[in-house]
């Protein structure tokens, strides 16, 4: 079997199908928007910020499975609809 030639549109589509890429996305957000309370509130130093950081961005990629899914198949049925047969 002759492989298949990786280019741009290949790996930009590949991004797009992936349900990790939104759940990635959901992490860091969810880490840039909680994890200044948290170091805030404690008066961290920034190690310690750093790892609440990435803390929160773990648990936010951990969360969001169901939602990552949920993205990623919508996009899906945007961009490749479903062909009826008939």
């Amino acid at each position: 079997m002759k492989k298949r030639k990786i280019t741009l549109s290949y790996i930009i589509f590949y991004i797009l199908f992936l349900p990790d890429t939104y759940r990635l996305i959901i992490g860091l957000l969810a880490a840039w928007f909680f994890a200044p309370y948290v170091v805030e509130s404690r008066q961290m130093p920034r190690e310690g910020g750093f790892v609440i950081w990435v803390m929160i961005a773990t648990i936010g990629y951990a969360m969001s499975t169901r939602i990552g899914n949920m993205i990623s198949d919508w996009i899906k049925n945007i961009i490749l609809p479903v062909r009826k047969n008939g």
